[in-house]
């Protein structure tokens, strides 16, 4: 196997929304027999956080962003700060030449869960709209880690509908429309497509675009289940609500920061209690039954809009990974949302 050291470049770069750390001793290798690169690089940053990284490639005074053909650490998951980290890129698989490539790395403190796409049986025994179980297989995706804050959402919006103030309490107040909207103006404040289109009842999305979105319904329920890692708990995390959850028994009749209880087994926060979430999907009582096996996105068409998790005000039963509740599209104090994306390649 024969191996060509090439030149490389690094860079420092930041985002208003998220935040770039440390990235150095970048150093690159063409291997010859396979036809990829291997980048190497080490990060520093906070041993609490994950981090993204993405790759830029340069030739001939061109330059090339969003490859599809990446892979490695903190490209498929995401990584904590640590050296002698690879990434693995192959031009022609982009449909570009081989070449004197220098590249430029991008690590971004993250947000957002990985969540490995796999099967599992979405629905319970419980009510009928929660019949029958079934079997889905899902692609992976990313999830925001807590509910969508107040900040994240002043910074987008510009204004705050809650009812609750503070900076680190979900927002709240937030009708289907309004989270479609926060969607999208975060994607093209980010340099990502927006996913959404339309207007009204008529709102489309864009499943392959690389902006913010909505849960599905199977999304939602099986990140909260806890993805290929689920133990299968009765809640999103635990088997104890009190645990994972704000609801009426501990709340005080009110939302609570993000992120205090414990979290889920791919360490996301709060989907059960706090605030109800918003998903994309029109509410049909009895799409279970006829619900697609993979990748399911909800009815065509429908007067309600599905919301998950329950809330600070909500019992028990309510706070269920499997419960389905669903509302007209308006605002409530105690509807919020968290978002997702989808993984393009």
């Amino acid at each position: 196997m024969r191996k060509t050291v090439i030149l490389f470049l690094i860079m420092l770069c930041g985002s208003l929304a998220l935040q770039a750390q440390n990235v150095s001793n970048v150093r690159a290798e063409y291997n010859s027999e396979y036809g990829y690169y291997e980048i190497k690089y080490d990060l520093s940053g906070s041993a609490d956080d994950d981090y993204v990284v993405d790759l830029v490639a340069s030739l001939a005074g061109k330059t090339y962003r969003n490859l599809k053909a990446l892979s490695g650490h903190g490209a498929d998951d995401t990584v904590k700060p640590g050296r002698n980290f690879s990434l693995f890129w192959h031009p022609q698989m982009e449909g570009l030449p081989y070449g004197n490539w220098k590249f430029t790395i991008e690590a971004k403190k993250n947000y957002l869960i990985f969540v490995k796409g796999g099967t599992f049986r979405m629905g319970s025994n419980g009510y009928s709209n929660e019949k029958p179980t079934h079997e889905v297989i899902l692609s992976s995706f990313w999830i925001s880690k807590y509910q969508v804050t107040q900040k994240e959402w002043q910074e987008v919006m510009g204004s705050n509908p809650s009812h609750f103030k503070g900076d680190n309490l979900p927002v709240e107040q937030v009708s289907w429309h309004d989270a479609i909207e926060y969607c999208n103006k975060r994607s093209i404040k980010e340099g990502l497509t927006p996913c959404y289109s339309g207007n009204g009842k008529n709102i489309t999305c864009n499943w392959d675009a690389d902006g913010y979105r909505l849960p599905t319904e199977a999304e939602w329920e099986y990140a909260a289940r806890g993805g290929n890692k689920s133990k299968g708990y009765t809640y999103s995390g635990s088997n104890r609500l009190s645990a994972v959850a704000w609801y009426v028994d501990n709340s005080g009749h009110k939302t609570h920061p993000v992120g205090q209880k414990s979290p889920n087994e791919l360490g996301i926060y709060d989907m059960s209690g706090n605030v109800w979430e918003w998903c994309w999907d029109w509410y049909d009582s009895s799409y279970y039954s006829i619900s697609p096996k993979r990748d399911p996105r909800g009815a065509a068409s429908g007067q309600y809009r599905l919301l998950r998790g329950g809330s600070w005000r909500n019992s028990y039963d309510y706070c269920r990974v499997a419960y389905r509740s669903h509302a007209p599209t308006y605002g409530y104090y105690n509807f919020g949302f968290r978002v997702v994306k989808t993984i393009v390649r």
